[in-house]
């Protein structure tokens, strides 16, 4: 527990509940998530008439918001557990990093219907509408900046306001009837301004200089390369000392029960010099494998943008046989050779290497049209646009 001094205190109410707007930003679900919202919550905690709120699932999230604030150097922030010590309890019963999402909200209900405006990153909390939340205007700050059909749901047309990474995202929006005129903006991508904050220096993990190798299997287990190429990409690494390897999968992939035997599993793998395996820490959420790789080997996650916001060699590995070259949700694709054999990921490592340039064209128009820039920080950009937002429907009811 922080102390009462700390602009993370812990609040039974809204920060400034005496006048001014109150913001919430609700983090209901794993701690990946909370680096595309928080950045905006410090740079709206910077205006004297707001009040700004962090409500997390766990006290990682809180730790994550009071490290960036401090970088940040910002003005005050609440916070708030939403997950009291029974739903503390059933997470930990189900090896869980969060609790259950749904009853999270409906002991949340009544406590967020103070609000004038939630900034969340995910469409889940959209259920808090049937719970009875009312007053609070909902804003979908949205996670990652991805291809896949999921980045565009259809319940993102149920929030207030949208706040879209780029051009991409907003043309597939538009063209599926998700957001409206005044409804939304194209703001950039705030998390390359949380990883500015936190950590400018990328970090050092291996003892010996050798290029890196970035594998970042997704957690939908329907198109993820896991299963089909996770421990034979393990042993081929493990028996080629060229390369230095990071395994990090999504967050999600392994955040149940299964995460221990996963880990006692491939520890003969993690105990190499040159093989690091990270399941689910902060390095694996905050960019700081996509920054000192030096190859991406991935199928279907946004993080291969984060990757090639400097752009170097990527691999996709083929596991379960789309249509993919003209799917817009597997655009990615298109920025590295496409691999289906366990058996030739070696040669196909070599090849992507090799053949950076003729991928190159490919890489630098998706980055264009993925990440918006405007001359300003994303989450600057963005914590504006809210407060216009909050303030025009405050004032006109």
């Amino acid at each position: 527990m922080l102390h009462d001094s700390s602009p993370f205190a812990d609040r039974s109410k809204p920060l400034g509940s005496g006048g001014g707007l109150k913001i919430c930003f609700l983090l209901n679900a794993q701690l990946h998530q909370a680096l595309h919202a928080l950045p905006i919550a410090m740079e709206l905690a910077r205006y004297p008439d707001l009040a700004v709120d962090v409500v997390a699932a766990s006290k990682a999230h809180l730790q994550l918001a009071s490290r960036l604030s401090a970088a940040a150097a910002t003005g005050p922030i609440g916070h708030r557990l939403s997950a009291g010590p029974f739903l503390s309890a059933l997470a930990r019963a189900g090896g869980s990093t969060i609790p259950p999402k749904l009853l999270t909200l409906c002991a949340q209900a009544r406590f967020l219907d103070r609000y004038d405006a939630i900034v969340m990153p995910e469409r889940t909390s959209l259920l808090l509408r049937r719970l009875g939340v009312r007053r609070p205007l909902f804003i979908h700050s949205a996670h990652g900046a991805g291809d896949r059909a999921v980045g565009y749901d259809p319940r993102i047309a149920r929030f207030d306001f949208a706040l879209v990474a780029g051009v991409k995202q907003r043309e597939r929006l538009r063209a599926a009837g998700l957001i409206r005129p005044g409804a939304h903006e194209v703001v950039g991508y705030p998390k390359f301004d949380a990883v500015r904050w936190l950590s400018p220096e990328a970090p050092h993990i291996f003892p010996e200089r050798r290029p890196v190798v970035l594998y970042n299997p997704h957690c939908d287990r329907g198109l993820s390369s896991w299963d089909h190429f996770g421990e034979p990409l393990l042993r081929r690494f493990a028996a080629d000392k060229r390369y230095n390897l990071i395994v990090a999968p999504h967050i999600k992939l392994f955040d149940r029960r299964q995460r221990k035997r996963v880990e006692e599993k491939l520890a003969p793998f993690a105990d190499l010099p040159h093989i690091h395996v990270d399941l689910g820490s902060m390095q694996s959420c905050d960019m700081s494998y996509t920054r000192i790789a030096d190859l991406y080997i991935g199928d279907v996650s946004s993080q291969i943008y984060e990757y090639i916001a400097r752009p170097r060699p990527c691999l996709l590995l083929d596991s379960h046989g789309p249509a993919w070259r003209d799917d817009p949700s597997y655009r990615c694709w298109h920025y590295g050779p496409v691999e289906r054999s366990p058996e030739r990921l070696m040669d196909a490592v070599d090849a992507a290497f090799a053949s950076h340039g003729r991928y190159l064209p490919a890489q630098l128009a998706g980055l264009r049209d993925t990440f918006a820039e405007h001359g300003e920080p994303a989450s600057v950009r963005a914590a504006r646009v809210i407060r216009t937002f909050a303030r025009e429907r405050a004032r006109h009811g």
